[in-house]
């Protein structure tokens, strides 16, 4: 953890003005630093009724913020002495990091300042720290990070649940991501009747470690009661495709495709840009091209589905890329102030209870009435 500067302290509270979502923001995470972070927010503000608070070296920030004029009045900057850098354990965060400005951001959240925490900092860290301070879910074993894939499908994405959080997951942990992904699915992004599917070697029933089959059924028996249709056995595939919404997998298998995919549309892109530019001729044919180009590169840029959902938690964090820029950071932001406009956290926790007792008992999906009165 590196020192930040000195201590003290806060702008006015001039960011909470009538009907203002409030966001909290560590500020000091990710490879650009806070002048990428700040311009996000800016462009995040410049079209939502929102607020912000900054955890950070106010040093730092103040004068970044003063430039943009979208962050005027909107900002209340918290001073944080230390920054969790990329390097740090998630140990050693826990036992050091009160100073941090990612401890600062996941308090304004636990404590109702903020509805909504974003982070581009450490994920492992954020991740051990947030669990440390909002607590899980009731009945929720072991947390999951849901990304956007780029899919086929009309939103153009699809889900995929655990993105990271934890190499391990039984059969009871996949059925808790399916659940939990079926609700992020219909509240975060209005899926009516969400279509989960369970990541295998095949779609065959006989093929697949004992936990994923044994996680199929309680999925399938656990879809009649939680409103969402459940398609069986999903491939690599199917991760891009139209058939599925949401697709649960352990931490391992999502994290190692998740950076295949980042790696493979790099290289695509890079094979493209190459191709286009290897001589004259390919200059004039990329001239002509140019608008399909542009949209082809809209459509694979990963900066505009950037942010993953820590899922399970008496709170919500969304962990952006490290390497996000202005607008990577503001794709986040903006999955942060819908969350928080629809409720989310608090729908998922009303969704889905279990039984007390052993984590490993049959779960009992209660259905209540949502805040809302409907999902």
């Amino acid at each position: 953890m590196m020192p930040a500067a000195d201590t003290d302290t806060r702008m006015s509270g001039s960011h909470r003005g009538p009907d203002r979502t409030i966001l909290s923001i560590d500020a000091m995470g990710g490879d650009h630093g806070p002048a990428a972070i700040v311009a996000g927010l800016a462009k995040v503000a410049a079209k939502r009724n929102v607020g912000f608070i900054l955890h950070g070296n106010k040093h730092e920030l103040g004068p970044l913020v003063a430039k943009q004029p979208a962050l005027n009045g909107i900002c209340d900057i918290r001073h944080a002495d230390d920054v969790v850098t990329m390097e740090d354990k998630p140990a050693q965060v826990i036992r050091h990091g009160k100073n941090t400005s990612m401890w600062s951001a996941i308090e304004s959240v636990k404590t109702r300042e903020a509805e909504v925490c974003v982070s581009c900092g450490n994920t492992g860290a954020l991740m051990a720290m947030s669990v440390l301070r909002l607590r899980k879910l009731p009945g929720v074993s072991r947390p999951a990070i849901a990304v956007f894939w780029p899919s086929r499908n009309k939103m153009g994405f699809n889900i995929m649940l655990d993105g990271g959080a934890d190499i391990r997951a039984d059969e009871m942990d996949l059925l808790q991501y399916a659940l939990m992904g079926a609700s992020y699915a219909r509240n975060g992004h209005g899926i009516t009747r969400p279509r989960v599917g369970l990541l295998n070697v095949g779609t065959e029933e006989h093929k697949g470690r004992a936990e994923i089959k044994a996680a199929a059924d309680l999925i399938e028996d656990a879809a009649r009661v939680a409103d969402f249709d459940f398609i069986g056995f999903v491939e690599g595939g199917d991760l891009l495709s139209d058939r599925v919404d949401v697709i649960v997998t352990d931490g391992f298998t999502g994290n190692v495709a998740l950076k295949t995919g980042e790696g493979t549309a790099k290289m695509v892109s890079d094979f493209l840009k190459e191709a286009f530019t290897a001589t004259p001729l390919s200059r004039l044919a990329a001239l002509f091209a140019m608008t399909s180009l542009k949209r082809l590169r809209k459509r694979m840029d990963p900066r505009r589905s950037n942010g993953g959902v820590f899922l399970g938690l008496n709170g919500t964090v969304v962990k952006s890329h490290g390497s996000a820029d202005a607008t990577g950071v503001a794709a986040a932001v903006k999955l942060a102030y819908d969350l928080a406009q629809s409720n989310f956290n608090e729908k998922l926790a009303a969704r889905v209870a279990y039984t007390p007792g052993d984590s490993h008992d049959a779960p009992a999906l209660i259905e209540k009435k949502e805040p809302s009165g409907e999902e």
